[in-house]
């Protein structure tokens, strides 16, 4: 009997203890921005899921560097081009249910914007000047690299 209620005990234990495992992830992205004639604007997208403003980031695909996977995700989710001048901007850790995505950010002047594009279903787009940009995303980090885009980038 007593095997028995320590059984239980163990199994009851068990089935409480939750295994979390945690993967780190490694995604790159880029902030998209014109010139004007009223100053530097900012491309932003909707997220797919929840329509927030975000920039355009995915998975470091393993045969592309950062800078190069992260305008294939440009070019896919929000149809812009850009010019291969590379300006890190900096990069932040993002908590997800499964681990941590570190992301690499960079700046990416737009030089195209197309009018077909493979996520144009999924996403709106919009051009912001530098203090709407900063405003409209939720992401600390992404805010602070938006409000310095102007001084990291040569004008």
């Amino acid at each position: 009997m007593h095997k028995e209620a320590n059984l239980r005990a163990l199994c009851r234990n068990f089935l409480e203890y939750k295994l979390k495992l945690e993967f780190n992830f490694n995604q790159s992205g880029v902030i998209p921005y014109r010139r004007t004639k009223n100053g530097i604007e900012v491309l932003l997208i909707t997220s797919v899921k929840k329509k927030k403003w975000v920039i355009p980031k995915g998975f470091i695909e393993f045969n592309l560097s950062p800078f190069e996977s992260a305008k294939k995700e440009a070019y896919e989710e929000a149809g812009i081009l850009g010019t291969n001048e590379t300006i890190e901007l900096g990069y932040f850790g993002n908590q997800k249910s499964i681990g941590i995505c570190h992301v690499k950010v960079y700046a990416m002047e737009v030089i195209e914007m197309l009018d077909e594009y493979p996520e144009k279903i999924q996403r709106n787009r919009k051009w912001f000047n530098i203090k709407e940009a900063a405003s409209a995303v939720e992401v600390k980090e992404i805010s602070d690299m938006i409000t310095k885009l102007e001084s990291k980038i040569q004008l």
